[in-house]
Formats: C-alpha cells, sequence, structure tokens
C-alpha cells in the first residue's frame, strides 16, 4: 500500500515514479497482465520489421518478451523516471542491442514526424487520465497529438487500459475524428480472477490521412473469445458495448465467490445481429446438501416453453432448482429470433461461457451437465410477424408443448415471456391415399398449411374460470335465453368462440381496440363472426359509456390488457376499474348478471385498492386465484341475496360440464370447472 500515491494527480509525477521504482527495486510490475495475455492481440498488430516505440515502460518485461520471442527487435522504451530508465539499462542493454532505454517525456518527444509503426502502451493512458479536470485533459490532448505526430500513415497506436468511460471515450472521439480506423479488443483472461476482476483492453488505433470532417467513423469491437469485430455506429455504443462487458466480468467476480441472495439474468447476444441469442438465470439454492456431483447445472428450456410458470418466473425456476437437486442451476431461454440446430451445438457453443459463472467450490476437471424436459431443445415456428400501431411487433407462432401437443400463441414482444392469446391444434389428417406419419417424425415446418385449431379446448386457467363463472346465472336449465354476453378484449378469440359455440343460445358482442388483432384472430384462431357473434372495433371505455340501455347484458366479461408495462398491474389498464366507468358497467349489467373480471397485478397496494372500488360498486364479490400465475378471477353481482355457497356453485358447474359434454360434441375433461368454482373465494 506505501507504494500507492496520496493523490491520483502524482501518477504523473516523475518524482513520484523515481520514489516508486526505488521502493520497489528490480522486480518487474505488470500493468494490466504479462505478455502471455497480451500477446495474441499484439502478433495481430506488430510485425518483426516494425519500428515500435513504448511508452511509460517502466520494469515491465513485456518489452523484453516481445525481443526475445522474435515479435519485434526495433524497439525504444521512454519513461519519465531515470531510476527505472537506469535500472532497465543495466538489466536488459547488453542483452539485447537493438533495443534502447531513454528518459524522456511523451508530452514533448525529440523524435522525428513519422517515425514508428507502433506505439505502445501499457497502462500509461489510464495513470496519466486520472481526472477529469481540465488540466488533465490538456495533458491527455497533448500525448494523442505527440502519438499521432511520431506514427507514420498506417501506423498503430496500441493502449492497454481499464477502459475506464472517460478515458475510452476521450481516446475514441479523438482519434476518430481524426479520421482513424478505431477497434476495441478484450484481452483474454489470466484466469486469475483475485487479480484481474476487472477485464483488460487494446485500443488499436490505425493512422489514416484524415479525409473530411463528415467522413465515415469506422469503429469496431472484438470480444476475448472472438476473431471478427463487430462493427457499431458511435463512440458511445462502444462504450456502452465495453461497459457491458466490465458489468459482466464483476457479475462473473462475484458469482465465484459466493452465493446470489436473488436471482441473477443475463442475455448472451448474437455476434453479428447483436440480438439477445440465449436469456439465463442464475438460481442457487443454498439448502440443497452439497457433495461432489451436485455443485452445478444447466437447464435447457425447449423452445415455446420459457413462458410456462416452471421456467418463466423467479418462483417457478427456484421450484426447478431444488426439484433438480443442484446448488446452483442456469436456466437457459431460447429467442425465437434465432436459429439453433440441436442440444449438442447448444452445449458447445454455451460450455465456455456458462463456466464463467460457476459456484465455489466446483471441483477441477467437473463435467457439468446439460439438463432439459423431455431431453430435447423443443420445437417452434413462427407462422406470422406484423407490427401493430396499437400493440406494437407481434409473432404468432407454433411451438410444440409437453407431450405431442402443438399450440398456437400469440405473442406482444414488448412482453416477450407473455402468452397473449394460445389454442391447442388439431393434428392434421392424412388426405386420402396419403399415409399417416409417424408421430416421432411430426415437425411442424413453414411450407405446411397452418393446422386447423381445436375450438373445443380452452388453454388458458383463467378463460376456465371465467366461463365457469357462468354458473353464477343459474343452474344449466334455467340460463337466460337468449344470453346475451359482452366481452371486452379480443386477442386470438379463444374465450368468445367457445362460449358462441358451446352455449347455443348465447348472443356475443366483442369489443376490442385493435384492428390487427381481428385479423389475426380470423387468419390464424379460426374466429369468425355470424348471426350471434358480433367484434366492434372499438375503445372498451367508449362502447361501455356509449351504451343508454340500462340492464342490457347477462354477462359482462373484461379480458383486456394494459399497454404501460411501468405499472403494477397488466390487466386491466386502470381506467377499467376506475370507480366512474364501474358504474357504467353496473348500469349495463342485468339484476341478476354478472360481471366478471381478469385481474392482473404485481402491486399489493394497487391491488387492495382495485379490490376496494370494486366493494363499492359491487356489493356480492368472488375472487378465483389461478394456480402458478399472478391472474385473479373476480365475479362481480349486484345483489348481496345472490350469494351461493362455493359447493352449491360447484354443484352447478358439474351439471353445466354435463351438458356441454354432448354426444358428438368434443369436449376436454380437463377443464374441471367444478373445482375451479369450489375453489372460490367470497370477498
Amino acid at each position: 500500500m506505501e507504494l500507492l500515491p496520496r493523490r491520483a494527480g502524482e501518477f504523473g509525477s516523475a518524482r513520484y515514479w523515481d520514489r516508486f521504482f526505488q521502493q520497489r527495486g528490480q522486480r518487474p510490475f505488470e500493468w494490466y497482465g504479462a505478455f502471455a495475455e497480451l500477446c495474441p492481440v499484439l502478433y495481430k498488430y506488430m510485425r518483426p520489421r516494425d519500428k515500435v516505440l513504448v511508452v511509460g515502460c517502466g520494469n515491465s518485461e513485456l518489452s523484453e518478451q516481445m525481443y526475445d520471442t522474435g515479435l519485434c527487435k526495433d524497439i525504444v522504451n521512454i519513461d519519465i523516471s531515470d531510476t527505472v530508465i537506469h535500472q532497465m539499462q543495466e538489466r536488459s542493454g547488453r542483452k539485447r542491442p537493438k533495443m534502447s532505454y531513454l528518459l524522456m517525456d511523451m508530452l514533448q518527444m525529440d523524435f522525428p514526424d513519422g517515425h514508428f509503426q507502433v506505439v505502445l502502451d501499457k497502462g500509461t493512458l489510464d495513470a496519466i487520465f486520472t481526472d477529469e479536470e481540465e488540466a488533465t485533459l490538456a495533458k491527455v490532448d497533448k500525448m494523442f497529438a505527440e502519438v499521432s505526430r511520431v506514427l507514420q500513415v498506417g501506423g498503430r497506436y496500441l493502449c492497454v487500459s481499464l477502459a475506464q468511460a472517460h478515458v475510452l471515450k476521450k481516446a475514441v472521439e479523438y482519434f476518430s475524428r481524426e479520421g482513424w480506423v478505431v477497434r476495441v479488443h478484450q484481452v483474454a483472461s489470466s484466469g486469475d480472477k483475485q487479480q484481474f476482476v476487472l477485464p483488460v483492453f487494446v485500443y488499436v488505433m490505425t493512422k489514416f490521412r484524415k479525409i473530411s470532417d463528415s467522413a465515415l467513423q469506422i469503429l469496431e469491437i472484438c470480444s476475448e473469445d472472438q476473431d471478427k469485430p463487430v462493427r457499431v455506429e458511435t463512440a458511445e455504443r462502444l462504450v456502452a458495448a465495453v461497459k457491458d462487458r466490465q458489468h459482466y466480468a464483476l457479475l462473473c467476480s462475484q458469482l465465484s465467490k459466493t452465493s446470489c441472495r436473488e436471482e441473477v439474468s443475463l442475455d448472451l447476444c448474437n455476434r453479428e445481429s447483436g440480438k439477445p441469442r440465449y436469456t439465463l438465470h442464475v438460481v442457487d439454492s443454498p439448502s440443497v446438501k452439497p457433495s461432489r456431483d451436485n455443485h452445478f447445472a444447466i437447464f435447457i428450456i425447449p423452445q415455446g416453453r420459457e413462458t410456462e410458470w416452471l421456467f418463466g418466473t423467479e418462483e417457478g425456476r427456484k421450484q426447478l432448482a431444488s426439484s433438480a437437486g443442484f446448488r446452483r442451476l442456469i436456466t437457459v431461454a431460447l429467442h425465437r429470433e434465432q436459429q439453433y440446430k440441436g442440444m449438442a451445438s447448444i452445449q458447445a457453443e454455451l460450455s465456455g461461457k456458462v463456466m464463467e459463472l460457476a459456484p465455489l467450490g466446483l471441483p477441477a476437471q467437473q463435467q457439468v451437465p446439460f439438463l432439459s424436459a423431455g431431453g430435447d431443445i423443443g420445437e417452434r415456428t413462427v407462422r406470422h410477424c406484423d407490427t401493430s400501431a396499437l400493440s406494437g411487433e407481434y409473432v404468432v407462432e407454433d411451438v410444440k408443448g409437453d407431450g405431442t401437443c402443438y399450440f398456437r400463441r400469440l405473442i406482444f414482444l414488448c412482453s416477450r415471456n407473455v402468452v397473449q392469446s394460445e389454442a391447442r391444434l388439431l393434428a392434421p389428417m392424412p388426405l386420402p391415399g396419403q399415409k399417416k406419419r409417424r408421430k416421432d417424425k411430426k415437425q411442424l415446418s413453414p411450407a405446411e398449411p397452418p393446422a386447423a385449431v381445436d375450438k373445443s379446448y380452452l388453454c388458458c386457467e383463467h378463460h376456465k374460470a371465467m366461463v365457469a363463472g357462468l354458473c353464477l346465472l343459474g343452474n344449466p336449465d334455467s340460463l337466460p335465453a337468449p344470453l346475451a354476453v359482452l366481452v371486452v378484449g379480443l386477442g386470438g378469440g379463444s374465450l368468445p368462440l367457445f362460449i358462441h359455440d358451446y352455449f347455443s343460445q348465447a348472443h356475443v358482442a366483442v369489443v376490442e381496440i385493435d384492428p390487427s388483432m381481428l385479423e389475426v384472430a380470423m387468419c390464424w384462431f379460426d374466429f369468425s363472426q355470424g348471426d350471434r357473434m358480433r367484434v366492434h372495433i372499438s375503445d372498451g371505455l367508449d362502447y361501455v359509456a356509449k351504451l343508454a340501455t340500462e340492464g342490457q347484458y347477462d354477462t359482462i366479461m373484461f379480458d383486456v390488457d394494459s399497454k404501460d408495462l411501468t405499472l403494477g398491474m397488466s390487466c386491466p389498464p386502470p381506467a377499467f376499474v376506475e370507480k366512474t366507468f364501474l358504474q357504467k358497467v353496473k348500469t349495463i349489467l342485468k339484476p341478476k348478471g354478472v360481471f366478471v373480471l381478469n385481474l392482473v397485478c404485481r402491486d399489493a397496494h394497487l391491488k387492495e385498492s382495485v379490490l376496494a372500488t370494486l366493494r363499492e360498486v359491487f356489493p356480492l364479490l368472488y375472487a378465483r386465484r389461478i394456480e402458478g400465475e399472478v391472474n385473479e378471477i373476480l365475479f362481480c353481482q349486484l345483489n348481496p341475496k345472490d350469494q351461493r355457497d362455493p359447493v352449491e356453485l360447484g354443484a352447478r358447474a358439474r351439471a353445466l360440464e354435463g351438458a356441454l359434454r354432448q354426444p358428438g360434441r368434443p369436449w376436454d375433461i380437463s377443464y374441471a370447472l367444478a373445482d375451479m368454482l369450489q375453489a372460490i373465494k367470497i370477498l
């Protein structure tokens, strides 16, 4: 510690460095790693015939090792410390006759213009650029001007640095403005995480003649495991890319030393496009008893299943890690925009990266298992991509579920892990004379015609609960006829379509604000309109407000998402649960009717506020929590005397199931409407 200066500004003082090297003696001091770590980059940009200037050489062995390995021999080393120059002349002068050590200030060098092909700086810029005071900035400008002056056109300034944001930004802006090509290399780690927590970078500035102030700036970055540079558009983006790598290094260092109390997530991006390719979640389970084989594992989430509770929520991933029996589990989600060849190629691609996230105590040479549900990476086929003015980018995709079933999903890319609508697909029937394909060969292809939607199946648990809510209107044989239903929020149309098909007396009005969704529902989810089903393209708030008739609907259902992702409530938008609007909903509801609301609210205080407002408007309020999801279905009625015991409601639901399950009509027994209503809670 006594070798450190009292003030950062002393790093630019000759007196400080004289004292430093006198106290340190002959022991080499290597700023930012030794030759072994730097040589892969140096060999790319230095040739044996180059004349090389090393500024701020100190007593590093770097120049000696470059000389001894034959990388280059015509090397001039300069430093402002008379003490270290004498030390290095005595240590190296006779052994290496073509290399010299000179006492010289790099801010005012004696060399002629264009004298060198390479200027090498290992930590010197960082030592000078300790702050952004005016005097310091003037020194840096002078240093850059001198480097530029003594370099030939086509020469390279190689600057080894920790790449603090202000240092990198200044260097990039200065030299790119002069028309130089700027490339930043990340140096491969030595593996000594105690000494090298932050990664080391090499700025490679190649001198070109300046053409004009408006000439194209060429800025590039290379990662430690990457040969091909990636072009970036601005200095700010280059600085941001370096900052991401620094944060990642700090994260790896932290994870190598201790367990993480909270889940850690990060994206690994495609080298060419820069878009996320893998999303990793690091989950530690300290309660798992350690053994030799359970330290660490990687779990590949099959494509299309990242939205499931077990994989798509923090609670679910904790349960997965605990049940898998590993002290650290990394879950890996695959992105729909990317292509994957299979489990083996993913394992080869990720092996190096995930080992950087390995826990403390992992035995040397320990083989880390790659796990998955079903042993494969799943199947996903994007059927349709488009952009809606209201909902933004969205995709319609077919995915393989758990087993042999396939599902069609509507995903808004602003919430890429949330399924907006989902439908089960019927297995395609073979044409006459066509052999039925084996199940193990079943794979969707974009060239195939889209499979038919199974309209008898509601994929979403909250939709099943909303349908079960019709039992609040009475027994199946006493349901109103006609049954007037208003559904706000279309999505893929599964909910209103099911009510239309299975309740022959139902007349369904659907309100949808986004015309794109009607097109999606009709083209991709087999939705259609008719005498008993009409869609109105309108804002649900406006549509309800304009309805003048009192007691118009037996059932009103709100299944509408919020476009404001900053709120703690993603369904419905806050305006739909304001008291003035709920009063209008109450007006158009029949006296014995039921208002059904899909509530998705993570903010406990906001949720309690919503429930309090609902109680003010609707005297009778039931709630049904959807297990494993945030959704809670609220059933609201106008008369407290209509309150029914959950057991009675369960009996009604069983009767309803029996009525719906008629000969010749497909029905999926997984609905269990009775269970849905027996789990209801009166608020």
